[in-house]
């Protein structure tokens, strides 16, 4: 009898030993699966984090290399802006694909050793499916954020090629109206003032930066057009000339038979119209007749009275512009200050003005 309650004894301590033992295996696996649990948690968070910032440069970058018209930025930048944004849809795609993976979970802790054992078996390879998903989350965290950080230093390059392209596409494109040249520098001033940032008003500013170019392109079409016909060479001669008497205001022309009740004959008519903005800019109305007695000291000095009304945005306080005698009697004397001495200067039309205040002109330049 006393052997074998001994084995009863020793049986039931083997069994509780199991018991314990099981228990303790299966929260040390608990722990270790928690734990990789944790870290895939605080993995999926930082990859949200990046996908989100990737995306939203993508979306930038996408309606950028994805605008119709890019008259100004350089084609090299923008093949690899396109090339850039391909690359970041699959870091997105990759990065989304490991985000839907599921973490597994733990299921209620068994009672008995031997479901203990198999739960316990279950744990440990649930852990190290998810130290593997841990490492692919950090992984593709990594992809993403240089994916975004390539992308934006391309979509940099890019726009700043555009707003780099802009004043010499000005220059070359000078019968452009002038609110199309004006919102050109506008939208490049804007675009170099977010010089190295790459977000939604840079985006916004480089649009409307190509929408402008474009524009220019249409605009200066139209008015090449209306200065078609025999008189078309000597008219863009009179328009170069009267820039180059006036650098830094910007002029727009219209031409027809009659301007200002002059025109008939041989006579000529000129009319000026100008703006006192920031910059300033002005219209200068030409009869067909200044072209058709071009080149000729008249048409110069007609030309030359008008540009000293259009100058007058860059000198608006050296006279007074509240009387019109005064502001013909301006025109004039620039005119004068400049060189052209032909009656056409406007001296015919309102008589010569005052020394003092051809004098003055002299300092509007």
């Amino acid at each position: 009898m006393i052997w074998g309650a001994l084995g009863i004894v020793l049986i039931a301590g083997a069994c509780a030993a199991v018991q314990i033992g099981a228990n303790l295996g299966y929260d040390d696996a608990l722990t270790g699966f928690e734990d990789a649990i944790d870290d895939a948690e605080d993995g999926v968070r930082l990859l949200d984090d990046e996908l989100a910032a990737l995306e939203g440069t993508l979306a930038v970058a996408s309606g950028i290399a994805g605008h119709d018209a890019s008259v100004l930025m350089d084609a090299a930048s923008k093949e690899v802006l396109i090339k850039t944004v391909g690359e970041a849809e699959t870091a997105v795609a990759d990065g989304t694909a490991v985000r839907e993976q599921q973490l597994p979970a733990a299921d209620e802790k068994p009672t008995w050793a031997w479901e203990l054992f198999g739960e316990t078996t279950q744990l440990n390879a649930d852990r190290d499916a998810t130290d593997e998903l841990v490492d692919d989350l950090e992984t593709a965290s990594q992809s993403a954020d240089e994916a975004a950080r390539t992308l934006e230093d391309a979509g940099v390059t890019a726009i700043a090629s555009a707003a780099d392209a802009a004043s010499g596409f000005e220059a070359a494109h000078v019968s452009a109206r002038n609110l199309d040249i004006i919102a050109l520098r506008s939208a490049a001033e804007r675009l170099q003032q977010s010089k190295g940032s790459f977000d939604e008003t840079a985006a916004a500013a480089y649009t409307d930066l190509e929408t402008a170019a474009s524009q220019m392109l249409t605009s200066e079409q139209a008015e090449l057009a209306e200065k078609s016909g025999p008189l078309y060479e000597a008219r863009l001669q009179i328009e170069a000339f009267a820039r180059s008497l006036s650098p830094g205001v910007l002029l727009d022309f219209d031409w027809s038979e009659i301007v200002n009740g002059y025109g008939y004959a041989d006579s000529m008519g000129g009319y000026a119209t100008w703006w006192y903005a920031d910059p300033g800019y002005a219209t200068i109305e030409l009869s067909n007749s200044v072209a058709a007695y071009w080149p000729g000291a008249r048409s110069e000095a007609l030309v030359a009275h008008e540009v000293g009304h259009a100058i007058s945005v860059k000198c608006d306080e050296m006279y007074d512009d509240s009387d019109q005698a005064n502001i013909e009697a301006w025109a004039t004397a620039w005119a004068i200050s400049m060189g052209y001495t032909d009656v056409a200067n406007g001296t015919s039309a309102y008589g010569p003005p005052p020394q003092s205040l051809i004098d003055t002109a002299t300092g509007c330049r």
